[in-house]
């Protein structure tokens, strides 16, 4: 078989999530920024509903998907599946056998997903058994990164400092909320924040003053989430490091993020712009050191890869340094942090897209090296 001058990426994007437009956004970005001389790009959408579409930008898919496309009759836009098979490793128009095949074999993804179905090791798991390399952490990283409650107790077993928490089910909130409420107020008071367990983007994250908002910051966020995790509010400064690398990853300088509402929120990330970024921080050398020791440290705990976004807390009272959270596919848009980050440190956007693809076909290699099988001995 002739070696392919380009490397094949599958942009994956959209997806079930309440981050469905962030996604759009970010792989918008990111195809943009990739090398037409190096990578054929398939650009492939995920509907609301969770129909793989190839064929389609994610600005005609920001726009929505009609019934034509749907239908597989939409120009060149198309309905395909991944199946899960280690030797067909490509996309495939359903029900057309062999010759449902479409661009041929896959060398690497990219999800450019957020949130459930896409950043939580669902994706990733479907990847593993098709054995397609794919950009960033694998099913267990993602899976942790995504439920800030495990994320938290493995951090915390870690000895990584961090703000207090707690966690209760959607079920325990509808069945006895005075317990939640009580419990609430008795181990972190108000102010304190709300949050699904397992989203991202500030999607239903509220912060509660008195009991009146930390009902309906409840009955948000169980909404979104059958978990739900609380935490105490930290008068401080909001920075963020991003990580790069695989089993030895390194740290960019960080930034700090000062939010012209009361909490960065979602409209403060995506929507308005407003929010200032500062790349790098103003920050002393050894509070610098400290962070990007941290991010490592973090990165490594939840057994990440390729990419992620490390964020903290700089406590006014004090300049403690605490973890507040882990993102395994952080947002590619023009506000986001991640790539600025990096492009503050030396590694401009599109040389971190060719390192992130370079590091996901070295983990795969790495990986194809350990054996699925056993030989008994004296075989």
């Amino acid at each position: 078989m002739p070696v392919r001058e380009k490397k094949r990426v599958v942009v994956l994007f959209g997806g079930r999530s309440g981050e469905h437009e962030v996604s759009i956004n970010s792989a918008a970005s990111v195809m943009a920024a990739l090398d037409r001389d190096k990578y054929e790009i398939i650009p492939v959408a995920i509907t609301r509903e969770g129909r793989w579409v190839a064929g389609i930008t994610p600005e005609q898919a920001a726009g929505g998907l009609d019934p034509a496309v749907l239908s597989g009759t939409g120009g060149g836009a198309v309905t395909v599946i991944l199946p899960p098979d280690p030797g067909w490793r490509g996309l495939t128009v359903p029900g057309n056998g062999d010759a449902g095949q479409i661009a041929g074999e896959i060398d690497v993804v990219f999800p450019v997903m957020h949130g459930t179905y896409g950043e939580d090791g669902t994706v990733q798991g479907l990847l593993e058994l098709a054995n397609i390399p794919y950009v960033g952490a694998g099913v267990l990283g993602s899976a942790l990164g995504m439920d800030k409650v495990l994320m938290k107790t493995v951090l915390a077993r870690h000895g990584v400092p961090q703000a207090r928490f707690l966690s209760f089910l959607r079920r325990e909130w509808e069945t006895d909320p005075k317990t939640v409420i009580a419990e609430t107020e008795k181990q972190l008071g108000y102010p304190c924040f709300i949050k699904p367990a397992n989203l991202g983007s500030s999607v239903g994250i509220s912060k509660a003053r008195r009991r009146e908002e930390l009902v309906r910051g409840l009955e948000l966020a169980a909404g979104y989430d059958r978990k739900i995790i609380l935490e105490e509010f930290i008068d401080a400064r909001e920075v963020e490091v991003s990580v790069l690398g695989n089993d030895d990853p390194m740290a960019s300088l960080p930034g700090e993020i000062i939010p012209l509402k009361e909490f960065y929120d979602y409209e403060a990330k995506y929507v308005d712009g407003l929010s200032q970024l500062k790349v790098p921080a103003e920050l002393p050398p050894d509070t610098v050191e400290r962070l990007r020791e941290l991010a490592i440290k973090v990165f490594k705990a939840l057994d990440c890869a390729g990419m992620a976004r490390v964020d903290f807390f700089l406590r006014r009272s004090d300049g403690a340094v605490l973890v507040n959270e882990i993102n395994t596919i952080p947002g590619f848009t023009r506000f986001s942090m991640y790539p600025k980050l990096w492009e503050a440190t030396g590694i401009g956007y599109r040389e971190l897209l060719d390192r992130l693809i370079d590091l996901a076909l070295e983990r795969h290699r790495d990986k194809n090296r350990s054996k699925t099988t056993f030989d008994l001995p004296g075989k």
